[in-house]
């Protein structure tokens, strides 16, 4: 397992940093609404929400991120239609309405559970693709110092309820590997950035990626499942993979700009 994770980690990772780094935008919007479209199916798998308005929830999540992109002033109306017209399928799609609470409240969370929170990296992207770069390296960083700090280490449970396999020692790891991965990129592709300003980021990446593999759990978890799906080897599906960046962009985004790094 170890051995999987690590040979797709060294085709994907400078596959991606190629693709960032040197396409124009265009392309890693492509990209993202794939992986978003992805990573909802997963979801609405994992929540049980199927027929015409699992097939709604698809067709938005495959819009949002473009509606962001374009035309980010209109976003939050874009996606206010969408949760109507999510309702309105739902209201229509069987007329017995058991069960419609928790179908129509799936499939709208599913779409500000992925798109939604995907939608930050974008205008990270815009602010510089070195920044998008960096919120990747910490949050691998993060990923893989929890993994490899918690399976040598690791004593204490951090949530058995949740994640039994997680440990308070991971954790620290995780904290140790955020800070890591940023100021790789702060040394390479960011000089301007304060180190001070770069240990933050770190940390708050760090924490922010426990917190998103954690809930992910929580919904496998409840769903009585241990990955998402089998789609990458050796890491289970596009949702294992993407669950702590989608709580990590949104917080990137955020301290960089208290921090008054975007521009």
């Amino acid at each position: 397992m170890h051995l999987k994770r690590l040979i797709t980690a060294f085709i994907l990772i400078p596959v991606l940093f190629f693709y960032t780094m040197y396409l124009p935008p265009h392309y890693y919007l492509v990209l993202i609404s794939l992986v978003s479209i992805a990573a909802l199916a997963e979801f609405y798998m994992l929540s049980g929400v199927s027929g015409l308005l699992r097939y709604a929830g698809l067709f938005w999540g495959a819009a949002l991120l473009p509606a962001c992109f374009f035309a980010p002033d209109f976003f939050a109306e874009v996606l206010l239609f969408a949760v109507l017209f999510m309702l309105t399928v739902r209201l229509f799609m069987r007329r017995d309405p058991s069960g419609s609470v928790r179908e129509a409240t799936a499939a709208v969370f599913g779409l500000l559970y992925v798109p939604g929170l995907l939608s930050f990296q974008l205008g990270i992207l815009k602010a510089g693709a070195p920044f998008l770069v960096m919120l990747y390296a910490a949050v691998w960083g993060s990923d893989s110092m929890a993994l490899y700090v918690g399976k040598s280490m690791g004593r204490r449970k951090l949530y058995a309820e949740i994640s039994p396999n997680k440990t308070v020692e991971g954790a620290v790891g995780s904290l140790f590997g955020g800070v890591m991965g940023v100021l790789l990129i702060r040394y390479t592709l960011l000089y301007e950035m304060a180190v001070f300003s770069a240990v933050l980021l770190g940390l708050a990446i760090g924490f922010t990626s426990i917190i998103g593999d954690l809930v992910e759990s929580m919904f496998k978890r409840d769903a009585g499942v241990k990955d998402s799906s089998s789609f990458v080897p050796g890491h289970g599906g596009i949702l294992d993979k993407i669950d702590s960046v989608t709580f990590a962009g949104p917080v990137f985004y955020w301290c960089c700009l208290l921090l008054n790094l975007l521009k």
